[in-house]
């Protein structure tokens, strides 16, 4: 006959299990500060604010051809780091004609002004498209903090069966609790609505009434009180962003030489944006055996 287990051998069975299970347990997150750095990536799995202590960054100086977005985003983004009430902010447009590079110019030259007048800097917390559905637990954790923080998603937009712009919508303004007052939120895209015309259409397709689908599509960018829009550049301004950059960044190619080289390339590439003017300017320092930053 079989023995019936004691009591201590069904303890130590049960160790072993506990045991394997928090092996295979993921680790606690680590705390966020967020006084460690001005930058910061969020991190949904692991809930977390990963600190960047480099951003990648073009001086706003340098960003020609947009001068009236950089003056409105720039005062928008002040009033809040003083205190004040602004808006959340769409930048909407053509791809690589500066959007997210005036976002991160403008936190840094506000936090230039904040330094002048003694002010606490801001934070600037990026989360990435496909960590939307987790904004609740970050803002949590960024009211918490106290300090004034820019969050942003670069590239926002939502296709096919997409729900989450439902959340996003709810946190931005229309939730119980809203959004922290210590917290504006920045959003980059190609679509001034942020839903794909496919996702649309369908919506119209099955709502019983199709302004309803409408009506719902446009109350997304609603929640952004100051829309941004970024468009292709004349050659004129293209002309000026090539030369501004050769200029800062000490290239030695003869001004009409560059012109013509910059001509070129932008029908190469189709386009005439400033992400095609860097991408040049790099294939020039490259030539010329120089480095650049940012």
């Amino acid at each position: 006959m079989t023995e019936s287990p004691s009591m201590a051998d069904l303890y130590a069975v049960l160790e072993r299990i506990a045991d394997a299970l928090e092996r295979r347990s993921p680790a606690s997150p680590m705390p966020t500060d967020l006084a460690v750095a001005d930058a910061f990536v969020w991190h949904a799995v692991e809930s977390t604010a990963e600190a960047i202590y480099k951003v990648n960054k073009v001086d706003m100086a340098l960003l020609r051809g947009i001068e009236r977005q950089s003056e409105t985003l720039y005062e928008n983004t002040l009033r809040f780091a003083r205190g004040f009430p602004a808006n959340n902010a769409l930048l909407w447009g053509a791809r690589g004609t500066g959007k997210s590079s005036l976002l991160k110019a403008v936190h840094a030259a506000v936090n230039e002004t904040l330094d002048r007048e003694g002010k606490p800097r801001v934070a600037l917390v990026e989360i990435h498209r496909e960590d939307i559905p987790s904004l609740p637990r970050l803002l949590k954790i960024l009211a918490a903090s106290g300090r004034p923080c820019l969050l942003f998603c670069d590239d926002l937009s939502f296709d096919g069966d997409d729900t989450s712009y439902k959340s996003l919508k709810a946190v931005l303004e229309g939730g119980i609790e809203g959004r922290p007052e210590n917290v504006i939120f920045y959003a980059t895209s190609n679509r001034r609505h942020l839903l794909s015309r496919e996702m649309v259409e369908n919506e119209q397709s099955t709502a019983i009434h199709a302004s309803e689908a409408v009506e719902e599509k446009v109350s997304l960018s609603d929640r952004f009180g100051l829309w941004l829009g970024f468009h292709n550049l004349d050659q004129a301004t293209y002309f000026d962003i090539i030369l501004g950059y050769a200029k800062a960044h000490g290239l030695e190619t003869n001004p009409e030489q560059l012109k013509r080289d910059a001509k070129e390339w932008c029908v190469t590439r189709g386009s005439r944006s400033g992400r095609v003017a860097w991408q040049f300017i790099q294939d020039v320092a490259g030539r010329e055996g120089k480095r650049l930053e940012g």
